[in-house]
Formats: structure tokens, sequence, C-alpha cells
């Protein structure tokens, strides 16, 4: 972390926990009886609760999405280039919600967690969630802090799917809707990656059908050949060569299998951090989740029809090197939405980092989104002296 907190950060802050008794029905068929939720806050709820500004994470995100949990932190939150003062999603005029979904194992109720009903680790028995069941999750925490309507529902990758769902499911809840490289679903090459990494997990010999907690053991090898995998299809072939283009680690070939390029050495290396930061059944649960979304699955495969109940307008954001999920597919969303007379403004940002550029402080990326924001402020929070 640096020396003193930059201006533009929310600062120090604190994550919440919550724990929701009202049961929970899953689209698997199963129920939660009970689960709790971790979440993060940042800014102030105004009078009338219009300004609240809900952020729905990607795949391997968690509710940490903005600041510094303390002064020793290395690194802020996983979004930290979009919301704080003076950014896209900014704190001085939004309150932001920012949830974990349950599943993952940032805290919220999933696989790592302990299940009531047996005293266990949850592990390979908690179910299979969808972007649905995460949006009811959301909804029930929403009730709970008191907000009837979102100003904007925002989310990237993953994240962009649930706003979508949300918009679809609780169409009168939001009145913007801001989908950033995002797709309507995945292709069959994206969900060969996915049960490619799947596979790597389930095959490590320290897996042990998913109950590796009760052996003391994690599945290591398995995620981090899960996660580099999936590292590279973040990037772009242009951002790889840029960073490493084909050079050494020591100057000159080696004639053997270690890492010599530097391109190995910089995935192995993400491979192990992954590990240390992420449980191997929630990666399972998570790119299954990202498998199954499909909401023109229900409408007789017409997207269109799909996102008719949709009220909200929508930003939808996609990135020129982005071929995980291309800008093709965003520009089927807005054609669906088109198709409707919904209003949205769409943006394809020039870009060579990738999927992964979401993250990044692009400075048209950043204006694009900003500009927006701008508007759904303007929206929710009243003149100056008006009353609320």
């Amino acid at each position: 972390m640096p020396e003193t907190i930059p201006q533009d950060s929310v600062g120090i802050v604190e994550p919440r926990h919550v724990q929701l008794a009202e049961p929970l029905a899953l689209d698997c068929g199963r129920t939660l009886e009970q689960y709790e939720v971790v979440y993060e806050t940042y800014g102030e709820l105004n009078a009338d609760a219009s300004n609240a500004v809900l952020v729905c994470h990607a795949l391997s995100g968690d509710h940490h999405a903005a600041g510094y949990h303390s002064r020793d932190d290395r690194k802020p939150g996983w979004w930290e280039a979009c919301i704080g003062p003076g950014k896209p999603i900014d704190t001085r005029r939004f309150f932001v919600v920012s949830p974990n979904n349950i599943g993952s194992c940032k805290g919220s109720t999933g696989p790592n967690t302990i299940n009531p009903e047996t005293g266990r680790y949850y592990g390979p028995d908690f179910p299979i969630v969808t972007c649905a069941d995460w949006v009811r999750q959301q909804e029930r925490l929403m009730r709970l802090l008191g907000i009837d309507q979102w100003a904007a529902v925002v989310g990237p990758s993953l994240g962009g799917m649930q706003v979508m769902q949300w918009a679809i499911d609780y169409p009168q809840r939001l009145r913007h809707a801001v989908v950033i490289a995002a797709a309507p679903k995945l292709t069959a090459q994206n969900i060969a990656f996915n049960e490619i990494a799947r596979q790597a997990i389930t095959s490590d010999p320290e897996f042990h059908n998913g109950r590796y907690y009760e052996h003391g053991v994690v599945p290591r090898r398995g995620l981090m050949l899960a996660r580099m995998l999936g590292h590279i299809t973040y990037l772009s072939d242009d951002a790889l060569r840029a960073k490493f283009g084909r050079e050494l680690r020591a100057g000159r070939l080696s004639y053997s299998f270690d890492s010599e390029f530097q391109v190995e050495s910089y995935l192995r290396y993400q491979g192990r951090q992954f590990v240390d930061r992420f449980d191997a059944n929630s990666y399972l649960l998570m790119t299954k989740s990202l498998d199954y979304f499909d909401p023109a699955a229900a409408a007789g495969d017409d997207l269109a029809r799909a996102l008719a109940p949709a009220q909200a307008r929508f930003l939808i954001l996609s990135f020129t090197s982005d071929w995980r999920f291309s800008p093709a597919r965003s520009r089927e969303i807005v054609k669906a939405l088109l198709d409707n007379h919904k209003r949205v403004t769409y943006a394809e940002i020039e870009a060579n980092q990738g999927h992964d550029t979401f993250l990044l402080p692009i400075p048209q990326y950043l204006a694009a989104f900003g500009a927006y924001m701008e508007r759904v402020a303007a929206e929710a929070i009243p003149p100056q002296g008006a009353t609320a």
C-alpha cells in the first residue's frame, strides 16, 4: 500500500456480514435454509435512497471492490480503477453496495464454509448456483438495506451477466443497467475452456472428490493449471507480445523443460498466487454458473424476447481485443435491446489488453463509463438546494 492513501480512493473499508434466515430456493431445485453474505459499502445513502449502485463481481472477484482493508494491504479492491471519489462510480455521489456471491470462497456461504446440517464443510455438496440465484440473493440484501430501487446495477464479465438477469427478473428495481465485457451466453469454445480447467482440478490426486478440506490438503497443481489456462484467455496476443515477447529468463536457451521464457514464468507465478487466494470447489462452481447463463433459452432461444421485460436504460461496453467475450457478443445484446425499442448506449473501446481491460484505468474506457454514470448521478441526486 502507498504511504498515503490516494485522494481518489475510498480509503480503509471494513467488510460487513449478514446472516439471512429467509430460505433461498435455487434453480437446481435445492433450498438454502439460511446463508451468510459478506458485502462492503462505499459512500453514503441519500435521504430517499435514490443513489444506490449495486456492483456485481466476476468469476474470481469478491465483495472487496475498492479501498483497503488496512494500511498493510499491498493491493486495493479489484475495481479500484472505477470506484472512488471522482471515478466513474463516484462515491461522493453514489452509495455503492458490493456483495460476495454465495458459492464463492470469500466469506459468503459456499463450499469452504460449514454446512449447519452436518457440521462438515459443504465441499462438493454445495449446490450449483446460477446468475438468477445470485440476483435473488442480492435482492434480499437490497431489501435489508432499505433500498427499493437501484440507480444502477453494474458489472463486468460474469458480473455483466448478473446485470442482464436483474433487468429481466426485477425490471422495476433498477433504473440503469451497465454491462461491461459480457455476453448473452458462452460460446462452445468458452465452455470448452471451462471444462479443461475443471478437469485439471478434479484430476489432481489431492482433490479427493472435493473433500480435500478433510484431508488437510489443497489440489494445488490442478487449480494452478486451471488459473494459468484462464489467465491466457483474459489477455490478448498483443498484450502478451508487448509484455514478454519471446524474452528468455536467462538470456539463452537451456534445452530443458524448465521455465525458460518470461511468459512461462509469469503464468506459473499467476497460478501459484491464485492457489493461495481461491478455493478449488468454488472455481468449479463459478465456471459452471458461467456455462449455464443463457436467458434466451427460456424464451425460445430469442434474446430479444428474453430481454423484453427490461425497463432499465442500458450502457453496453466492449473492448476490441477481448476475444473471450468479443465485441460481437455485446452487439448481440445491443441488437436485442433495440429490437425491443429499449434505450441503449453502446461503446466499443479500442484497447489491446484483452478481456481484463475492464480492470484497468484505460482513459477512453473511464471517459465513456464516467460520462454515462454522470447521467445516472444527475437523475439520482436532486439539484443543490432541492429537497430529497
